[in-house]
């Protein structure tokens, strides 16, 4: 069964979940992940949306955070100002999930525009909640694909000024190392990438781990439930 360097990544995604509490998540491939993880890595795992669902246990892949089937599988709902004064600010929730369409060297967020501010090429959905995420959230995670466009030298804004666990990409993962002042070092590739193609795709002299691994093959059960959900 064959995998593609997205399904890989998402897979990767749902692995960093297994002994997670709770995970807090957009749509998306985050989603996905968590979905997935919740299915066969980690039964327990407590899925928690901006729109105030806690608990849901959606069975496809959700349209968007107000799709109607998070809130009808919920254990609860809350209004979105409980959501982050309870159980984001005091650090309730163990894991946020989080992407960008830039990443800096020390993991750091742009989701707010690319270019200059006052006359961008882009403009993009903003932070929407992310700051108070990252910073209220145990643990936070990245998940994005691993491009130049992406994996910047420099931000063209700070949206989101984070220290991720691990930055999980198309091509491998990213941790920050204490040696390094907590820049994000390669110490991980997917099958059938390079060190040097993950070089290649970042924006900034990416350093690579002493011990760097190879990600597990995806497992036969972890792509059947994956391309089901997918399918649905």
């Amino acid at each position: 069964m064959s995998a593609s360097r997205g399904d890989v990544q998402t897979i990767v995604a749902a692995r960093h979940l297994a002994d997670a509490e709770s995970v807090f998540i957009g749509v998306g491939r985050p989603s996905t992940a968590a979905i997935l993880a919740r299915a066969i890595i980690n039964p327990d795992l407590v899925l928690v949306y901006e729109s105030g669902t806690i608990g849901a246990k959606p069975t496809r892949i959700p349209l968007s955070i107000g799709d109607g089937e998070l809130a009808a599988t919920a254990d609860f709902v809350v209004s979105v100002p409980e959501m982050f004064n309870y159980w984001i600010q005091p650090g309730r929730v163990d894991v946020a999930f989080l992407g960008a369409a830039q990443v800096d060297p020390r993991g750091a967020l742009n989701s707010t525009v690319i270019g200059d501010y006052a006359a961008p090429k882009t403009r993009l959905p903003g932070a929407g909640g992310a700051p108070e995420i990252a910073r209220g959230c145990r643990r936070v995670m990245v998940v994005a694909p691993h491009s130049k466009r992406t994996f910047v030298e420099r931000l063209d804004f700070v949206t989101t000024p984070t220290a991720p666990v691990a930055v999980i990409t198309d091509l491998g993962v990213l941790e920050p190392s204490q040696a390094h002042d907590g820049e994000l070092v390669l110490t991980q590739v997917h099958p059938g990438v390079t060190a040097d193609e993950a070089r290649e795709a970042t924006g900034w002299p990416l350093r690579v781990a002493d011990d760097l691994r190879e990600t597990s093959a995806p497992t036969d059960e972890e792509l059947t439930a994956l391309q089901e959900l997918l399918s649905r």
